[in-house]
């Protein structure tokens, strides 16, 4: 029996709007040009512009603002809309695994994902492994969350970096395996030109500047909170500090929007709108799969792809990774003894 499927759909004055525009939007926030999110698209230019005009007539206002010499941007609308569609994926995500019917028995179906949000990852599924059906349900959630529903057998691929809990309570040596996915930066994402002048979280604390922080039970907001413990800074010295985001690029979103003076992410975040960039750490950011899940043709497919061109290409794209050993498989116990 087919498995069912269900998604989310933006409607104006009752009509919905193309399925293909949030692709658009998402690829204008990695490119500088209409052109070049409209070939990442695989749609015409002609077709992106009739979108863009098409949805800001359904919502009364242009979510992309393009200026001449100096290609296009999201408006505030447009970055709203991408920020609020993503907390709504997050939120419906976490309702799926209540309604799941599987497929045949026996067939190669794609693995079910859950993940700590880290925008390469993202990038990675959604050109590369869901179009080949490698991977089918992406759910980006905490570290924690996505190992918990790992280790209940709810996702065969789980995705994590390292930040205040114990991964041996997920991940068991002999039935489970390590891949390694890449090494990233995370620190400030800042206004370009940093007119600020923030440095570090102390500077947040001391200036007063506006901060857009992660969901709790996230790693990075793990992160952030170690940090401020380290530095002797109370929480609530931090203004905004209850303002949350679900994804880094939300983060840098409402940074550019204006919306926060700073937040807290990984530098391909910042990069991709635009905005500078503090680093404060390097971290490890892993993938989980049970052992015999890794010597399945879809597991082995997607952890060549990871090893190879496919990823690299992609990566590209992105500053602030060191993908050295992707795809790799690791023994549980040699990760952490």
């Amino acid at each position: 029996m087919a498995g069912l499927t269900a998604d989310v759909v933006w409607r104006a004055g009752g009509r919905a709007l193309d399925a293909r525009l949030l692709g658009l939007l998402r690829a204008l926030q990695r490119n500088a040009t209409l052109k070049a999110a409209a070939e990442e698209q695989n749609i015409s230019y002609r077709a992106a512009w009739g979108l863009l005009l098409e949805a800001a007539e359904l919502a009364g206002a242009p979510l992309v603002e393009l200026q001449r010499g100096r290609g296009a941007r999201l408006t505030r609308l447009g970055a709203q809309l991408l920020r609020s569609d993503e907390q709504l994926r997050h939120a419906f995500d976490s309702l799926k695994n209540r309604f799941e019917v599987s497929g045949e028995a026996g067939s190669a179906r794609p693995l079910r994902v859950a993940a700590s949000h880290d925008p390469l990852l993202a990038a990675f599924f959604e050109r590369f492994a869901m179009p080949a059906s490698l991977v089918d349900e992406v759910s980006f959630r905490g570290s924690e969350e996505s190992l918990a529903l790992f280790s209940r057998g709810k996702v065969e691929l789980a995705g994590f970096h390292l930040e205040g809990f114990d991964v041996r309570r997920f991940v068991q040596p002999g039935r489970d395996v390590l891949v390694r996915f890449a090494v990233r930066d995370q620190g400030l994402i800042v206004a370009q030109g940093n007119p600020k002048r923030l440095t570090s979280l102390a500077d947040i604390a001391k200036s007063h500047a506006r901060f857009v922080n992660r969901q709790r039970g996230s790693g990075t907001r793990r992160l952030v909170e170690r940090l401020l413990h380290e530095a002797d800074i109370a929480p609530e010295h931090i203004r905004g500090y209850g303002n949350e985001e679900y994804t880094h690029r939300a983060v840098a979103a409402t940074v550019a929007a204006g919306g926060a003076d700073a937040g807290f992410g990984v530098h391909a975040a910042a990069a991709e709108l635009g905005l500078d960039f503090v680093p404060v750490l390097r971290e490890r950011y892993w993938l989980a799969m049970r052992r015999l899940e890794a010597a399945k043709p879809t597991a082995r497919k997607l952890l060549e792809a990871l090893a190879g061109k496919p990823l690299a290409r992609i990566a590209r794209r992105y500053a602030g990774y060191d993908f050295a050993g992707a795809g790799e498989v690791v023994p549980v116990e040699q990760a952490f003894p």
